[in-house]
């Protein structure tokens, strides 16, 4: 039988109580093992750059989790955040270098809203910190209500680009996805190519050109109840697909 790559997933790093935990929302663990048909592995976020390297060796892919925090902005050399904005230090200081090398390295690589600014963000792109205070761009963040249906439900139209891998997946031109973000794309990184725009012309989706492997990412949460939608099932299959493929070359 065919042993199931090894999806590794960095963790946010929480105060719980007196200590702080290493953790990742159970919903991009069932997604790795259930959507991509894996095996997740957590990744500690020491930001330890030897360790970083030691886990791309030992994992066939990389998923980059959504999280309530945000990348602290002089990585994108933007000015600093408002006062009470929630960041994650230890897991900048691991996920970026961890991104750059798993493109480098040709591991499969895919990035959720918080993922998916990171990756940007190590391309040399920048973020608007407030999308709802830009002039013409929509509300995006999640509506107020402790109903986690209605906080993951779909909330706006995105525009699939023409000869875009998310186009295929789809089947057409357009989609609706859920919204819980109020960061995203100002600048797009080098060697980023948009596959989706909200209709504000927010970037949704992007592939990483020049990458040896897979390498995608979506601002939007595809890993709630993915089995409910097909196009969320496509994006994960084929990052698992790519995971598999990488496992059978290290095998050979």
């Amino acid at each position: 039988m065919q042993q199931k790559p090894l999806i590794g997933i960095p963790c946010d790093v929480k105060q719980i109580g007196h200590f702080p935990f290493h953790a990742v929302g159970d919903k991009y663990v069932a997604a790795a093992a259930g959507a991509a048909g894996g095996v997740p592995l957590l990744l500690p976020s020491l930001g330890d750059a030897e360790l970083i390297a030691a886990s791309l060796e030992l994992v066939d892919g990389v998923l980059l989790p959504g999280s309530p925090s945000n990348i602290e902005p002089h990585h994108y050399r933007a000015g600093p955040s408002r006062e009470g904005t929630l960041h994650d230090v230890r897991r900048d200081a691991t996920t970026l270098p961890l991104a750059r090398l798993a493109i480098e390295r040709g591991v499969p690589l895919l990035g959720i809203c918080r993922g998916f600014q990171e990756i940007n963000v190590v391309m040399g792109g920048t973020l608007h910190q407030h999308v709802q205070e830009e002039p013409g761009m929509l509300d995006h963040r999640e509506p107020d209500t402790d109903d986690l249906d209605l906080m993951y439900g779909e909330a706006h139209d995105i525009r699939l680009l023409p000869g875009s891998w998310i186009a295929g997946w789809a089947g057409g031109e357009r989609a609706r996805v859920n919204s819980i973000h109020q960061q995203g794309i100002r600048t797009l990184g080098e060697g980023l190519i948009a596959e989706a725009v909200a209709d504000d012309g927010l970037i949704e989706a992007y592939r990483v050109e020049a990458a040896r492997a897979f390498a995608y990412a979506v601002q939007w949460h595809p890993e709630w109840k993915y089995w409910e939608n097909p196009l969320s099932c496509k994006i994960f299959e084929a990052f698992g697909e790519a995971c598999r493929q990488r496992r059978q070359r290290r095998k050979e």
